[in-house]
Formats: C-alpha cells, structure tokens, sequence
C-alpha cells in the first residue's frame, strides 16, 4: 500500500480497482461519482498495457456524503455504463486479499 497512507485513519479508507479496455472518460466517469460525494482521492496510480486500462486508488470516505456499499453500488453501475470492471472494498479488505 502506498507509504502516505497513515495506518491509524485507515478506517474511513476504501480501495477502488478499475480494469477494462482503454478508452478516453474511464477517469473522468469514474471520479465524477467520487466528486459528487466529496469523496477524497488519498492516492491514485494508473497505467495502460497493450490497450488494457488499469487503475487503483485510495480515497477517504471520512470527507464524503456516502457508505461504502452504497458507493460500490454506484461505481459498479458506472462501471457497467464505461464496459469496465470495477471493484470497492476497505482498505483492511484489500490488504487481506493480498496476503492470500
């Protein structure tokens, strides 16, 4: 996990994966919904392989108007709108899948 990411705020911290083909709004539709709830952006990486889109990035739920699931809900459902792929969980959720 990135080294800016204070361990001890990690309860409001959730990790947004976003995969799909590349195509010009991924971003843009995605951190609009992130925007319209004053979610934070704590920390984001993306890059594009052989026309495949990858993003991941940390934000701060704390500053925001919405829960968790509720935000899963709405970026599933952009996800379906741009044809990508998008997984929300908790930080510590995260962290977990990756130890597997």
């Amino acid at each position: 996990m990135p080294s800016n990411v204070d361990s001890s705020s990690e309860e409001n911290l959730a990790v947004i994966t976003v995969i799909g083909a590349d195509k010009p709004g991924i971003v843009a539709g995605i951190t609009q919904v992130l925007a319209k709830h004053n979610v934070n952006i704590v920390d984001i990486a993306q890059t594009v392989v052989r026309g495949v889109f990858s993003m991941i990035m940390v934000v701060d739920l704390s500053t925001g108007d919405i829960d968790l699931p509720r935000l899963r809900e709405e970026l599933t459902a952009r996800g379906r709108e741009l044809r990508v792929e998008v997984s929300v969980n908790h930080i510590a959720v995260f962290r977990a899948m990756q130890r597997v």
